[in-house]
């Protein structure tokens, strides 16, 4: 073969690898988002879970969007939100990501309220599927003091709430059997929540550190982290920074980096901070208050395209 015949192969070669490089760019599918609702819920609500899936499937062309739905309708997922044990629930989603093929590569995860901590946990206990990047949007990752309002049309289930709180919120049925018990922290008796907290206690490291959750954890490429600047749902607010009260009282609120969960660097959030993957977002408004733009804008753009 002449010199010019193996240039002319050799160009023919190339332009096909570019052609095949540029087809695979442009063809392939953006990264799937798996959504987990708040208390009083649903997964499929069109005024506020639905509506939100639909705006993030006319912004990302053809992303697949599984929001995940606790019970065999939306009944039983709004009345799971109170009273299923979180545990169960965990288990129960994670066995529901394994089996979806559309996310055997990896998935974007975002959690609403008590849904961001339900992620994270999911994230700390079940790495496969990968979950890439993790967003929470108004999270409570130390807890709650305080429950001042209950969203929702249920009155019914919202009485029930309060009653067992007030009933005692360490108490091993409660702590079974109500979602809310389950990610209470009492700052003024922190040895009975240690103690006895059957879920944030565990995925928070606060007593024997289980280093897969850590491990786990830091295979996140980014964690996002929403913060309500008017938030009167979650008491405090600080802790969807992953902030919680100091120690013994109820007033005082110490940032993220001054709490043992980090100085102690029970998760990684040390080494995540280092590396730029872990992000501090504030909305000003109230508990999951935010307008089409800053969302679009603030989580949308940067880490689910």
């Amino acid at each position: 073969m002449s010199h010019d015949n193996n240039m002319a192969a050799k160009v023919e070669v190339g332009a096909l690898v570019l052609f095949v490089l540029a087809f695979a760019l442009t063809s392939s599918q953006p990264v799937p988002l798996v959504m987990w609702h708040g208390m009083g819920d649903s997964c499929c609500n069109p005024l506020s879970m639905g509506s939100v899936k639909k705006m993030i499937e006319e912004e990302v062309k053809d992303i697949y969007v599984r929001s995940l739905q606790i019970g065999n309708n939306i009944v039983e997922d709004t009345e799971n939100g109170f009273l299923m044990n979180v545990n169960d629930q965990i288990s129960l989603v994670c066995s529901k990501l394994k089996n979806d093929s559309k996310l055997a590569s990896g998935y974007n995860a975002m959690g609403f309220s008590q849904g961001g901590q339900f992620l994270r946990a999911v994230a700390q206990r079940c790495p496969s599927p990968p979950m890439l990047n993790l967003i929470s949007v108004g999270g409570q990752h130390q807890g709650v003091y305080g429950f001042p309002k209950c969203p929702g049309e249920n009155e019914t289930l919202c009485n029930i709430v309060r009653k067992l709180l007030n009933y005692g919120v360490y108490v091993s049925f409660v702590q079974d059997h109500l979602v809310q018990a389950e990610y209470w922290q009492d700052p003024l008796n922190e040895e009975e929540y240690v103690e006895k907290s059957v879920f944030l206690a565990d995925i928070n490291q606060e007593r024997k550190v289980n280093q897969n959750y850590k491990d786990n954890l830091l295979k996140l490429k980014n964690l996002v982290l929403v913060k309500f600047l008017q938030d009167t749902m979650v008491q405090p607010k600080e802790s969807e920074w992953f902030g919680f009260y100091k120690p013994g009282q109820a007033e005082i609120v110490l940032p993220m980096n001054q709490t043992k969960l980090y100085t102690e660097d029970r998760l990684g959030l040390k080494e995540l901070q280092a590396s730029g993957r872990l992000h501090f977002l504030a909305s000003d408004g109230d508990h999951l208050r935010f307008n089409r733009t800053w969302f679009i804008n603030n989580i949308v753009k940067p880490f689910l395209q």
